[in-house]
């Protein structure tokens, strides 16, 4: 840190002091106006604290913030590393990150779909994981094949970078096919209603097996799946070099978190550390940022799933506890949420079918209105209190989008 200019200085020390007194008034971790106040002094403050570090760079529209936790602990014994535990994905929560960890020689950053380009031009990060493009806030992100355009002039742009990338995606394929250097991972596609046409062409997408041991083509141009390199089957990943790498370890539940496991397996291995090193850092890690916590409420467990998009719903369903296990869902609309709630109409909500459900949230008329059309019977409450009260001691899983998320989580404990 004292290779900086006095300018930097200034601007991280104002910064670190901003996020202690946002931390103190409970106000958060205060990563996010620590970073602004860092930027506001020193706009180039992000690319002085990136230089003569190696960085990863996690994007994703769902799992990122998992992700970058389990590479995180997969390159632990590589020595301190820089990240944004809790989720501040924007220049904000990076600079906040790499001024925290000042010795850091790796940093780990999970970075916002929308400003991948411009993170990756003012880092020059080493390693770009790129796992999934789907719908999610277009009110604020935009059309998702707009995004992966802006992640192909990117990684043009940067020759330098090595692209990991999820070749099961169609959209995230073409994004990363501009890259000088990628390594293919075949991690899987449960959700495809985002993906049915040629990004290169427009044409029809043909495709071929499951949601694992998947293939697609275009019919209409040369855009076809890539050869893999790493590929998830099951409970396993298959290394390069033809290795199984049993996931059976793995805490966190799943298929959603079999594929970011099989992702954070291919990037740290560009930094040398074996499937069979890093798979028991995997196996510590519990839950994420409060996703998959179980907490204690009045004789209750309740368990925190976050979902903030179809596809997300469809992660979360994956993982509930059996039929007829009680679910409350939780909908807002707030900023960081996304004010348009018509994503709704696009989860198959009849998984629910035969639960007792319970619906609550800033805007749990329009779910509620979405559970009736799907001829889900359920309860509509005011406050995820009342749900909790109604559900006999025992296990209920809680589903909620980002802010109505966070609110449980302070509600009932923040434990990571």
């Amino acid at each position: 840190m004292s290779d900086l200019p006095l300018r930097s200085q200034l601007a991280v020390a104002l910064g670190r002091t901003a996020a202690r007194m946002s931390r103190l008034a409970g106000k958060g971790d205060g990563s996010v106006i620590g970073g602004r106040i860092g930027l506001r002094l020193d706009p180039e403050l992000l690319t002085r604290l990136a230089k003569d570090r190696k960085l990863v760079l996690v994007s994703a529209t769902n799992g990122k913030t998992t992700t970058t936790r389990l590479i995180t602990s997969a390159m632990a014994p590589l020595g301190e590393i820089a990240t944004n535990a809790f989720g501040a994905n924007m220049p904000t929560g990076h600079v906040s990150a790499l001024a925290s960890a000042p010795g850091a020689r790796y940093g780990v950053l999970e970075c916002d779909e929308k400003y991948v380009p411009m993170v990756l031009k003012e880092t020059g990060a080493n390693v770009v994981a790129l796992m999934n493009l789907s719908r999610d806030q277009m009110d604020r992100a935009a059309e998702i094949w707009l995004l992966a355009g802006k992640w192909r002039r990117a990684l043009e742009a940067s020759p330098q970078s090595h692209v990991i990338a999820n070749c099961d995606d169609p959209l995230v394929t073409w994004g990363a096919a501009t890259a000088k250097s990628v390594t293919w991972v075949a991690a899987g596609q449960h959700w495809r209603e985002d993906s049915w046409c040629c990004p290169e062409c427009g044409g029809p997408l043909d495709r071929q097996g499951g949601e694992e041991d998947s293939d697609w083509r275009c019919r209409q141009c040369h855009f076809a799946r890539p050869r893999p390199d790493w590929v998830l089957r099951g409970d396993t990943v298959v290394a390069p070099d033809g290795r199984a790498v049993p996931l059976a370890q793995l805490q966190l539940p799943g298929r959603a978190n079999r594929s970011n496991a099989a992702m954070a397996l291919a990037v740290v291995a560009q930094f040398g550390v074996p499937p069979e090193q890093a798979l028991p850092a995997l196996a510590q890690v519990k839950s994420v940022a409060g996703r998959y916590t179980t907490v204690e409420a009045q004789g209750r467990e309740l368990r925190l799933l976050l979902s903030k998009n179809p596809a997300g719903w469809l992660e979360a369903f994956d993982v509930l506890a059996p039929a007829p296990g009680p679910v409350a869902l939780s909908i807002n609309a707030q900023g960081p949420d996304g004010r348009d709630t018509s994503w709704l109409w696009d989860v198959d909500y009849r998984i629910l079918r035969g639960r007792p459900v319970w619906a609550t949230g800033e805007r749990r008329v329009d779910l509620a209105a979405r559970l009736e059309a799907a001829d889900v019977a359920f309860t509509l409450v005011d406050d995820i209190e009342q749900a909790v009260t109604a559900v006999p001691p025992g296990r209920l899983d809680v589903i909620a989008n980002y802010t109505a998320f966070q609110d449980i989580r302070t509600r009932y404990g923040r434990a990571l």
